[in-house]
């Protein structure tokens, strides 16, 4: 049975709800993207109004993968759909990292933000890899956390030649 995903649904099922990345994940256009922007607003009240070291949500970053790998399963499994687009937790988790990794200025998460969707969207080798051969819950959560590594490096160079 196929299901075809709407906010009251979200509502309905708590653990799609946070799939679905708080509904954003139903963007009818590029729901990945618009996936990605939670991220954002949490990483924003955790690191500076709640003072969280950036190393501790980095380490929280540890227990979100492991709760996204249950709850893109489970949405996945509930639509029937192995990799349903709408389903966001792994552009959270991911954005969440990569935000850990970079000044808590506008100039650096926005950086952050394009570098994450473009090796996101564009996958290279060996995310590309990993997309294709790893399934389920675990699947659909590593690429994401994977397309961080590349955005770090590419950050880490850009740093080296920006100054803000």
């Amino acid at each position: 049975m196929k299901i075809n995903p709407t906010f009251s649904w979200l509502l309905k099922h708590p653990v799609c709800f946070l799939a679905f990345g708080f509904g954003m994940g139903l963007a009818p256009k590029a729901p990945g993207t618009f996936g990605t922007l939670p991220a954002l607003p949490i990483a924003f009240v955790l690191l500076y109004w709640c003072s969280i070291s950036p190393i501790f949500l980095a380490l929280s970053c540890v227990l979100l993968f492991v709760l996204g790998c249950y709850i893109c399963a489970y949405t996945s499994d509930l639509l029937g759909v192995s990799d349903y687009g709408g389903i966001v937790w792994d552009e959270i988790v991911a954005m969440l990292l990569l935000l850990c990794c970079v000044p808590l200025s506008w100039f650096w998460w926005l950086m952050a933000f394009i570098c994450f969707r473009i090796f996101d969207a564009l996958k290279p080798w060996p995310i590309s890899y990993f997309d294709q051969h790893v399934h389920g819950g675990l699947g659909i959560m590593l690429d994401d956390i994977l397309a961080v590594i590349p955005s770090i490096v590419v950050l880490y160079v850009l740093s080296l030649f920006v100054t803000i």
